[in-house]
């Protein structure tokens, strides 16, 4: 069960929104990088982002290049998992590669600062600000194992291959 608090952002939230362009020199040094993550949609983001939280988001999260950095910052950052009503196909190939789980579901319903419990092996998402729950399609069991080794990396390391 992963419980934090909800950080709400709307459509369209671009890599360049997730990590600055002009911060490209920072990419050998992404703790440093993750210090600025989400700085051109809300610059005080980083600073108040706690271990546990969520991205809550609108359509099209991620779109844009293909920076793999981009979902990692966020998860240095201390996000638990995004909440969006879709993601760009290459971002979240790129999340579940770095272990960081992309939940589609219908956001609408969670406000900024709400208090979030999520299941992702039951598919839901409890709103304990406002008491309504929602759904998201039940992660696959090998994906959850590489969430719960840290990403596609730490799994295939400890395990070598895919056991389907």
């Amino acid at each position: 069960m992963l419980t934090g608090r909800a950080f709400k952002f709307g459509d369209n939230i671009s890599t360049d929104h997730i990590t600055p362009g002009r911060l490209a020199h920072l990419r050998s040094n992404l703790p440093e990088l993750a210090k600025h993550v989400m700085e051109d949609t809300d610059p005080t983001f980083a600073s108040r982002v706690k271990a546990g939280d969520f991205i809550v988001a609108g359509n099209n999260f991620g779109l844009g290049s293909s920076r793999e950095h981009a979902p990692l910052v966020i998860k240095m950052a201390g996000v638990r998992a995004i909440l969006a009503k879709s993601v760009a196909r290459i971002f979240f190939r790129n999340a579940i590669n770095v272990g960081l789980p992309v939940l589609i579901c219908d956001t609408t319903l969670i406000d900024d600062g709400d208090e979030l419990e999520v299941d992702l092996a039951a598919g839901t998402v409890k709103d304990k600000t406002n008491g309504k729950q929602l759904t998201f399609s039940k992660i696959p069991e090998v994906m959850l194992r590489i969430f719960n080794e840290g990403g596609l990396i730490p799994y295939i390391q400890k395990y070598g291959d895919f056991k389907l």
